[in-house]
């Protein structure tokens, strides 16, 4: 028995042994691949930069170094700071022979593949080739391709061309059978955030608001695609309502919208040649990224923040599927050492928002008025720079769009959720309170607002309202009244946001970037991008522990996890929230 034992004990030890060094040694090859993952690359001669439009497009992305080990298939995130210094290197080295453009289900806002568009239209200024094929394009992706020398498309492929629309969802009869309703105040005729949690279906005013904003937008894409493509607008809008995705891919050589069908290996053969190489070598936007080289900065510094996803007023969610947010503690924190660097000269607010926490804005509002007190302050707007977005833009120096931008959504609403039902019909809960005034036990669950506290809310909502009509008012230098005519939480894109004055011009970062250089009086200046992301490595370590506590919860709640997660959520955030509406859903 006794050596029993002491077999049974070494075997306990020695796979102790095993799995601590496996896990040191697993740790270690994956700090390893991290640092490799950051180092420069030799660019072979005849290089071809790879822009594969396959996947999703953010502002910013932390590279996974694991990608290559989990399946070539797997769409990954691609970041669009790297694809526009990979252009920017790729004219100016004498390497790179050109870019090829591979088509796939590019996913992403229309106004950051309108900015890679423009990249590529100034790289082709260099005199090397652009190129793209796909074996399928979806309509982001065939708009980023369609300003290529020569656009190709698998004989068997499928070419995306179907225009615009936006299908919102509507969670109003959801939310009734899990028992829960939603309390709704808001100032504004078109601020609809809150319409498919009470509706279940479009406003009028919404509905007038969408189809103006994704009709500009659609009519920008057009006119982009006609002018390279050497097609009619009128074409391109009978194209789309003839169902061509699903014609045999040669009638679209015959529309002009591809140049000629290839297979991938004719193609691969064809960069062969235009590079001068036996051996193709492609370049991904990351690798060549690594080689982009500051200038000098005699002057000085403009530094380039980057605020992109929901605005917050303190760290929310965790897991790794949380998405972006700009964090205001955070943002006034960094803006407050930026204004105090004296080597920045100018701050490029890169912005990327539909929103959030309008408490949290009126913050970021303030920092950003601080920081304008020592050095000009330029806004850059991505995709959107909407509600809580242009809440941090409209006291800027100046405001650059692009013209698919979806902007405005001067708004505010306050949104508190019901769950009477669920907790006390269908969970079984039962409430009792005790209480020294009348407002003791304000927004206590178990019940709805009572007279009094709607009302209370409801001028706290008029109050952030008019606030934020002020901080229009001045940064933009107009009347209340022509600002609330406007305003109303109506979403504008670039284009228009441009003939009612709430930007100063349509154009790119760099466009920005130039503006800002322009106003703090610098030419020899060196750039620099804000926040310091963190590493994969560190990301992932970080959120480890929320991960597995709420698949924990995930698992003990079963079915009424969802609804309890989802009531949560909403009282978790902020009461009054300065938001695009909840889901455009544009396709």
């Amino acid at each position: 028995m006794k050596n029993f034992l002491k077999q049974v004990g070494a075997v306990i030890v020695g796979l102790i042994i095993v799995g601590t060094f496996t896990f040191i040694m697993g740790f270690v090859m994956i700090a390893a691949m991290v640092s490799s993952s950051n180092s420069k690359t030799d660019i072979s001669e005849g290089s071809v930069l790879h822009l594969n439009l396959n996947g999703t497009i953010a502002e910013r992305v932390v590279e996974n170094p694991l990608s290559a080990f989990l399946g070539g298939a797997v769409a990954e995130e691609q970041g669009l700071e790297d694809i526009l210094k990979a252009i920017e290197v790729a004219a100016t080295n004498k390497n790179i022979s050109g870019i090829y453009i591979e088509g796939g289900l590019a996913g992403s806002d229309f106004a950051s593949l309108e900015e890679i568009r423009r990249a590529l239209k100034d790289f082709k200024k260099s005199g090397k080739f652009v190129m793209a094929y796909g074996d399928n394009y979806s309509q982001g992706a065939y708009y980023v391709a369609s300003v290529a020398d020569e656009v190709l498309v698998n004989p068997s492929g499928m070419l995306d061309w179907h225009g615009i629309a936006s299908q919102p969802i509507f969670y109003k009869n959801l939310l009734e059978k899990i028992g829960v309703k939603m309390q709704v105040f808001r100032v504004g005729t078109y601020k609809s955030y809150v319409e498919p949690f009470i509706l279940t279906e479009m406003s009028e005013a919404n509905r007038a608001q969408v189809k103006s904003f994704i009709t500009d937008i659609w009519g920008n894409i057009c006119k982009d695609v006609a002018a390279d493509r050497r097609v009619k607008v009128d074409s391109l809008n009978a194209y789309a309502d003839r169902y061509v995705t699903f014609e045999d891919a040669a009638q679209y050589v015959k529309m002009k919208l591809v140049d000629r069908t290839a297979y991938a290996d004719e193609v691969r053969e064809q960069l062969r040649k235009k590079a001068g190489t036996d051996k193709l070598h492609l370049v991904s936007p990351r690798e060549l990224a690594l080689h982009y080289e500051e200038k000098s900065g005699e002057d000085g510094e403009i530094a380039v923040y980057y605020a992109y996803g929901s605005i917050v007023g303190g760290e929310e969610g965790g897991s790794l599927g949380s998405g972006a947010q700009i964090v205001g503690p955070k943002v006034v924190a960094d803006l407050d050492k930026l204004a105090n660097d004296d080597y920045v000269k100018a701050v490029v607010l890169r912005i990327n928002s539909g929103g959030g926490s309008a408490y949290a804005s009126e913050q970021m509002w303030r920092a950003i008025q601080q920081l304008k007190r020592k050095k000009p302050v330029v806004v850059s707007m991505g995709g959107m720079a909407a509600s809580g977005g242009y809440y941090m833009s409209c006291g800027a120096n100046y405001i650059v769009a692009e013209p698919t931008t979806l902007t405005g959504s001067i708004g505010i609403f306050g949104m508190m959720p019901d769950a009477t039902e669920l907790l006390t019909e269908k969970l079984g809960l039962n409430f009792d309170v005790v209480k020294t005034n009348e407002a003791s036990d304000f927004g206590a669950m178990g019940r709805p607002f009572n007279a009094g506290e709607s009302q209370a809310m409801q001028a706290y909502v008029d109050r952030g309202y008019r606030l934020f009509l002020k901080r229009v008012v001045e940064g933009r230098k107009m009347k209340t009244a022509e600002v609330d005519s406007i305003a109303q939480g109506r979403v504008w894109t670039g284009s228009q946001a441009l003939k009612i004055k709430l930007v100063d011009k349509l154009g790119t970062l760099n466009d920005a970037i130039a503006q800002a250089a322009q106003l703090a009086k610098v030419k020899n200046y060196c750039l620099a991008n804000y926040p310091v992301q963190e590493d994969w490595l560190g990301s992932l370590l970080s959120n480890a522990k929320n991960d597995y506590m709420e698949q924990q919860v995930r698992g003990a709640l079963g079915e009424y996890y969802q609804p309890l997660r989802f009531v949560k959520g909403l009282k978790g955030t902020d009461c009054l929230q300065a938001r695009i509406p909840f889901e455009l859903n544009i396709k």
